[in-house]
């Protein structure tokens, strides 16, 4: 059985989850549960990033422990990827000290012992929201590039690790496609910015300055910063530092969002090639979710809560609008007004509205003994080879827009043969196609809308169905 091993990136854990992780947790589901329809063996990781200054801050600013206030914000998201419908294998938290920190540790040794990492005073532009220095060209008119807030000015002694040594490495393995990034302008971006020089990375910050993290070992003054530590977690929950992690190591894929390209596709590489193992397969990179053309923000008030849209719609409705509106490698915008157009017009009028005729037309029908036509096999396994084909290269809209053309299909085949009339030609042979082809819709639709699916599938008798939207 081919083992698959997916991933996401860590949920950072200084505020509770917003769509935006949303999008990226369904995106990595529907990809594991396709996989896992193919018959492979498909370990499916996510969880939370706890360490940090802005974790420590926020719980201070709310007079909380940090571990009690971490407890609290990693709840709320095992709780989103219960009602998400999640079907993660596995969620790893950095504050795991039996899980994670072994692995964390094990790293840090394996790089000081290649001459990876060494210790100077550093003078820099601080970002708090990037949770790291940055280059002056990350910096315009005076605001970090990605969070749009002023650096602050730092200087202090750090543990550094030797991300230019690998400059020529990382431009081949972009260049060769060892690591397959999709986009192709994630690729183009970072093969850039290598162009234009890497510097080494601070993977340290002082206790008094920082005091929530793993400490160095054997400077208990220093503390792991959050990229030593949260990258570690794709190794680490898989057994780095405590056992053998053949087994599913190299990663298929990383599921990540395009601010943390530079972390994943630089430095996490980089480690990986001073440890010796294997880098990923694939990297994918999903763009930002904006509110009606505007980034969300607790100022505009314009934060979605994903919890109150599933209450209100339900989980496959919010997993269909994410697959389906939003290009999985660009920017997508969200508004109630688009997700109420196609909650009616794809769910309700479309697959809804099929399964509720069909269901009216075939009682009281015997279709025991008949089979499918040949050329309703044929469009049935034609949209399948489609939806399989986009699934490869992580086209969500693209795989779910065959599947609506085959419901575009059933609704005009029921208008041309019109079974619903009662001296309708070959009526039974007609509601039989009729209900193999909802048959192949539950089917193809698994990944995407799993409860949706079971809900066509289990009814599934030969003239059982009920309207699902």
């Amino acid at each position: 059985m081919k083992k698959t091993y997916l991933t996401t990136s860590i949920a950072y854990t200084n505020a509770p989850p917003h769509i935006g992780y949303a999008l990226e947790l369904v995106q990595a589901d529907v990809s594991a549960r396709f996989k896992r329809s193919l018959g492979e063996d498909v370990w499916f990781l996510t969880g939370t990033d706890e360490h940090g200054l802005k974790i420590n801050q926020k719980a201070k600013d709310l007079n909380m422990d940090t571990i009690e206030f971490c407890n609290k914000i990693s709840a709320k998201f095992l709780d989103l990827i219960k009602e998400l419908n999640i079907s993660n294998n596995d969620f790893i938290r950095t504050t795991d000290q039996e899980k994670h920190w072994p692995g964390v540790i094990k790293l840090w040794g394996e790089l000081v012992a290649n001459g990876d990492i060494y210790e100077k005073e550093y003078e820099g532009q601080y970002c708090v929201g990037c949770e790291a220095f940055i280059a002056e060209k990350d910096i315009v008119n005076g605001l970090c590039a990605i969070h749009k807030k002023a650096p602050e000015k730092v200087k202090e002694k750090n543990y550094f690790f030797r991300l230019s040594k690998y400059s020529n490495q990382l431009l081949e393995y972009l260049e060769k496609d060892t690591i397959k990034v999709i986009p192709q302008s994630r690729k183009n971006e970072m093969i850039s910015f290598i162009k234009s020089g890497l510097t080494d990375v601070s993977f340290s910050r002082p206790k008094d300055k920082v005091e929530w993290g793993i400490p160095v070992p054997g400077d208990d003054s220093q503390l792991i910063y959050v990229w030593a530590d949260a990258l570690t977690n794709y190794i680490s929950a898989i057994g780095y530092g405590r056992n053998d992690i053949s087994s599913y190591w190299p990663a298929d894929v990383h599921f990540i969002g395009k601010d943390i390209s530079k972390f994943h596709l630089l430095i996490w590489p980089a480690i990986l090639m001073s440890l010796g193992l294997d880098l990923p397969k694939n990297i994918f990179v999903h763009g930002f979710i904006t509110v009606n053309g505007q980034k969300m923000s607790k100022s505009l008030g314009n934060v979605i809560d994903p919890f109150e849209l599933i209450q209100k719609y339900g989980v496959d409705a919010l997993r269909y609008y994410f697959l389906r509106e939003i290009t999985p490698t660009e920017d997508g915008d969200f508004s109630y007004l688009k997700f109420q157009e196609r909650y009616n017009s794809d769910l309700v009028s479309g697959l809804g509205n099929l399964v509720a005729r069909v269901n009216a037309m075939a009682k009281n029908i015997n279709t025991n003994g008949f089979i499918a036509d040949n050329d309703i096999v044929n469009i049935a396994t034609k949209v399948k080879n489609q939806r399989d084909k986009a699934m490869e290269s992580f086209k969500f809209n693209i795989a779910l827009s065959s599947i609506w053309e085959l419901i575009s299909f059933s609704d005009k085949y029921i208008e041309e043969n019109k079974p619903w009339e009662k001296d309708a030609k070959n009526k039974e042979q007609v509601i039989f196609n009729l209900l193999f082809l909802i048959n192949n819709i539950g089917e193809l639709i698994a990944p995407f809308m799993p409860e949706t699916s079971a809900k066509i599938l289990n009814k599934y008798d030969g003239h059982l169905f009920e309207r699902i939207c």
